[in-house]
């Protein structure tokens, strides 16, 4: 049973769906960073397809599928993969200036 202790300590430890950020290491960042692009990749360049599978029952045409991947798939998962080893990179640095602080 969730508590509300329980939401204030996850909030507080920086907990995201059940992993906990807070004990990453760099290289768990690293990881979890280029995973997140890579599944960002994927999904946006599958909307992308289905988008154009749709544009073309509507109109006819035949487009180029390599644009969903050039066009959509590719800046999208690069945007967000930085954003995720931004992100992940600040929480790691905390930990380091805290654990620094400590001793």
């Amino acid at each position: 049973m969730t508590t509300s202790n329980h939401i204030e300590r996850a909030r507080q430890e920086g907990v995201l769906f059940g992993i906990p950020l807070g004990d990453l290491g760099w290289f768990q960042s690293l990881l979890m960073g280029v995973a997140t692009g890579m599944a960002a990749f994927f999904l946006a360049t599958f909307l992308a397809i289905v988008g154009m599978l749709v544009y073309m029952s509507v109109t006819g045409a035949h487009p180029d599928f390599a644009l969903t991947y050039r066009r959509v798939g590719l800046p999208v998962g690069v945007v967000v993969m930085a954003l995720a080893l931004f992100f992940l990179g600040i929480q790691w640095s905390r930990r380091m200036m805290k654990k620094t602080r400590r001793t």
